[in-house]
């Protein structure tokens, strides 16, 4: 507590008394705390970009194929981008410290990021796709949005073993929505699949979380995927090609792992049933 000596007028501090910190420990923000806000931020850019640069040309009649190409590319880099943030200040909060916000931080700017951001971009391409429908394309953008909530929820109440997700991650699943809507496939098998992974995000099935060589060769793909994004911006020879051969990976990805995540189990089970008829023999 700061006292004001009437006579003198300067400040004092009575004995036995601690002045307070400017701002609380709990308030302070850490190195990984930067890198979420970060995450959010490129979160909050990607929906501009989509507005001003697809949906708002698109509304007033003067689409330009170049610029909304121009700007999906960027929206999509941004989430990208986003997941490089996301992963980075795991490993920095490991490495050094987090502040008693990471968690809420990480979740927040995960729902920016992850959730909204491609809810949006699967919202605007049903209206601007040529056979889209608005009113399904909302529907699927609420979905998706929905399952990302579920997903950060549960994440934030539960306690997996050391190593794996339950669910696919958020940041995962955004990456394979966004490869679903630029493979350019027909209206219906696109809202089937975006619906498909939504599920995969508020299912059982366990998902490795990206540590070590894992998270090396994560990053290494993200920006491998920036590069094809950047040369089927400027229509780069075979871009477009290279672009869906990336996409398509992207889903084998994740419906492989779920698939190899089951096969695992299943194996786990039946060693321990094995274990259990060879103790009982003995």
């Amino acid at each position: 507590m700061t006292v004001i000596d009437p006579d003198t007028k300067a400040a004092w501090v009575p004995d036995g008394v601690d002045e307070p910190d400017e701002m609380p420990l709990s308030m302070r923000l850490s190195i990984a705390d930067t890198l979420t806000l970060s995450n959010a931020a490129c979160g909050f850019l990607a929906v501009y970009f989509t507005t001003t640069g697809v949906l708002v040309p698109h509304l007033m009649g003067a689409s330009d194929g170049g610029m909304a190409r121009r700007s999906a590319a960027t929206a999509v880099i941004l989430m990208l981008l986003a997941s490089v943030f996301d992963l980075c200040d795991g490993l920095v909060a490991r490495k050094l410290r987090s502040s008693a916000m990471g968690a809420e931080l990480d979740n927040l700017s995960d729902l920016t990021s992850f959730g909204l951001a491609p809810a949006y971009f699967v919202l605007v391409w049903g209206i601007v796709a040529d056979d889209g429908h608005q009113r399904v394309s909302a529907v699927t953008a609420i979905v998706l949005l929905l399952a990302v909530v579920l997903r950060l929820a549960r994440f934030s109440c539960t306690t997996m073993p050391n190593g794996v997700f339950q669910g696919m991650p958020s940041p995962f699943g955004a990456l394979t929505v966004i490869s679903v809507v630029l493979l350019e496939l027909p209206f219906v098998p696109t809202v089937a699949a975006i619906v498909g992974v939504a599920w995969l995000m508020v299912s059982r099935v366990e998902y490795p979380k990206p540590r070590g060589r894992l998270a090396l060769a994560t990053l290494c793909w993200i920006f491998l995927s920036m590069a094809c994004l950047a040369a089927w911006t400027v229509d780069a020879p075979g871009s477009t090609a290279l672009l869906h051969m990336g996409a398509s990976f992207q889903l084998v990805s994740a419906a492989l792992i779920p698939l190899l995540a089951t096969a695992r189990r299943i194996n786990t089970v039946r060693d321990n049933r094995r274990e259990a008829r060879a103790a009982h023999l003995r």
